[in-house]
């Protein structure tokens, strides 16, 4: 079975210094990053053993371990990249653009995304995301490493809140941290996040999905339920449409008789 590893950092430790410390770095990405990813490793190599054994008496407990630990590694995956040596500055083109329609400007997105990390109550992240189904941008705030995000999300910038990524620096002045972070952030890494999450929306791919859904409602309905709905049926074109109110009961005719309702 195919293993997660850690990623290769892009740059030194000490590179984003005095910002974060290169003692930081290293424990961060060598101890709290590998950490996550021996625990998804097993966590995919015990799901194996359950499946293949027949034994499901603990599949909550190893469905939770795979989900917090492979969230961590995912999102530090993306913290690593969204950061770069002497970057910082704005946002730029259809991505500026979009904070402006979507949050009234780059520094209501910097405030908002300061606030949603300052106020996690434990351990979680900020996180700035695209929401395909209502194609817009949005700052989430998530719990531990998978909790409270919108399902359809893409992470397209995120902002470690948990301890181990300031204290050894910045000790209980975490908000400091999260103000010295707006100097690493490359926003070209940001930038092509956000093209590629645009492009490849999830309201593109939910199946069965036919077009005219897609452009009326952007709303995904299992084909399944569609076949069964007492509120609507099947059009010669594969359109839905209303069914006509109901006729006076006639008398039920025998099965092989009866003409199938959908064609």
């Amino acid at each position: 079975m195919a293993t997660y590893i850690v990623p290769d950092l892009l740059y030194d430790y000490g590179a984003l210094e005095p910002h974060i410390s290169g003692r930081i770095m290293e424990l961060h990405h060598n101890k709290h990053h590998a950490s996550y990813v021996k625990g998804a490793n097993a966590a995919l190599d015990r799901l194996a053993e359950a499946r293949y054994g027949g034994q499901y008496d603990n599949i909550a407990g190893l469905e939770r371990a795979l989900s917090f630990n492979l969230s961590g590694h995912v999102l530090h995956s993306i913290f690593w990249k969204n950061m770069a040596p002497k970057a910082g500055g704005r946002p730029y083109g259809e991505l500026a653009s979009a904070i402006a329609n979507d949050f009234g400007g780059f520094a209501r997105l910097k405030k908002q995304i300061n606030a949603v990390a300052a106020s996690i109550m434990g351990s979680g992240w900020a996180a700035l995301v695209w929401e395909p189904l209502g194609r817009k941008l949005l700052v989430t705030q998530i719990y531990d490493h998978q909790s409270n995000l919108a399902q359809a999300g893409t992470p397209l910038l995120v902002l470690d809140a948990w301890e181990h990524a300031f204290y050894l620096q910045y000790q209980n002045r975490k908000t400091e941290f999260f103000d010295a972070v707006w100097n690493l952030w490359d926003w070209e890494d940001v930038s092509a996040r956000f093209e590629l999450a645009r492009a490849t929306g999830a309201e593109d791919g939910v199946p069965g999905q036919s077009e005219d859904r897609k452009i009326a409602a952007r709303r995904p309905y299992p084909q399944e339920d569609l076949d069964i709905t007492q509120s609507t049926r099947r059009r010669p074109d594969g359109r839905r449409a209303p069914l006509a109110a109901a006729a006076p009961a006639e008398p039920r005719q025998p099965a092989a008789e009866r003409k199938p309702l959908f064609s």
